[in-house]
């Protein structure tokens, strides 16, 4: 039987790790990579915001603006609530523990 050299060993077994703990320092160094971009997006959307209603309070109308390709981020608008189908009260009902089950 062959003798089994265990710093041989050892090292085949880091090197192994090391392979795979390369990957997941990728994974991290990318998704650390969105969060940073998001961040920045944000904050450049809060700016694009505070940029439209300074450009409102400096007397240009929203369709001056509009004219000028510069439309309100979509970010900032609101919706509009939708208007809830009309139906009987028991399909109402149900529509109500439907959704009471898909929460649970």
């Amino acid at each position: 039987m062959a003798s089994i050299n265990i710093e041989e060993t050892k090292n085949q077994a880091r090197a192994l790790l090391n392979s795979r703990i390369k990957s997941v320092e990728e994974l991290v160094q990318a998704r650390q990579r969105v969060t940073d971009l998001k961040d920045q997006l944000a904050a450049a959307e809060r700016d694009d915001k505070r940029a439209y209603v300074k450009a409102t309070r400096d007397g240009w109308s929203p369709d001056e603006l509009k004219k000028l390709g510069l439309e309100p981020a979509a970010a900032g608008r609101r919706r509009k609530a939708q208007a809830k189908p009309t139906g009987s009260p028991t399909d109402t009902a149900a529509d109500t523990s439907s959704a009471a089950e898909e929460a649970a």
